[in-house]
């Protein structure tokens, strides 16, 4: 189960904030996409929010970390010893090496107040799955922000869409992130969500389940 409180607590600005980001980890994919992940990287330096990412040196992930430590930022890795040689651990930076995915996953939820999601493979498929379905069983109420760049998303929220549909999903699931289409409009949507977070739980309004 994901701890919620660490999200209220900074649901007013950027000191003290975490982001974790997933995300691909191939350098061989569309350059807008590396691009961006540097972009991201410099705004979150620039704005002293750390980032929570998965340890590696290589794609989108290691674009990202390597411009935050470049521009005097924080950053936290998380990566399982079996990946430290295929995903080149980026060592520069603080990281904690775990046993498996699970805890993987785990430590980068339980240090985060948000998450960001930016194109990625299978792997970044499983990690947004398991997020959204914790969320759709009230186990965090953590931001949830899609960056979805040339439209890499949209085939996914057409999927959800689909199941909703169906009556497999309930309606309200697909409000519980936010779609961006580009890096500028990543913190604001991620601020703009954990106030409206915060004031919910200040209210008592309960989480829908």
């Amino acid at each position: 189960m994901v701890d919620s409180t660490h999200a209220m607590s900074s649901a007013t600005g950027s000191k003290d904030l975490s982001i974790a980001l997933f995300c691909g980890s191939s350098n061989t994919t569309d350059p807008a996409f590396l691009e961006a992940a540097t972009q991201f990287g410099e705004v979150l330096a620039r704005s002293g929010v750390r980032l929570v990412y998965g340890g590696g040196g290589v794609g989108l992930m290691g674009r990202a970390a390597k411009a935050v430590h470049a521009n005097g930022g924080d950053v936290l890795g998380v990566i399982p010893d079996f990946l430290r040689s295929r995903e080149v651990v980026y060592d520069e930076v603080e990281t904690v090496v775990v046993t498996n995915m699970h805890d993987r996953k785990q430590r980068m939820y339980q240090a985060s107040d948000a998450f960001v999601i930016m194109p990625g493979g299978v792997g970044t498929l499983e990690e947004v799955i398991e997020l959204i379905s914790w969320r759709r069983l009230n186990l965090h109420a953590k931001p949830i922000v899609f960056v979805n760049l040339n439209d890499f998303w949209s085939p996914f929220f057409t999927l959800i869409d689909h199941t909703v549909a169906h009556n497999l999903t309930p309606p309200w699931l697909p409000e519980a992130w936010r779609s961006v289409s580009s890096v500028d409009e990543i913190l604001p949507a991620v601020k703009e969500m954990l106030k409206s977070a915060g004031a919910m739980e200040t209210d008592g309004v309960a989480t829908k389940a």
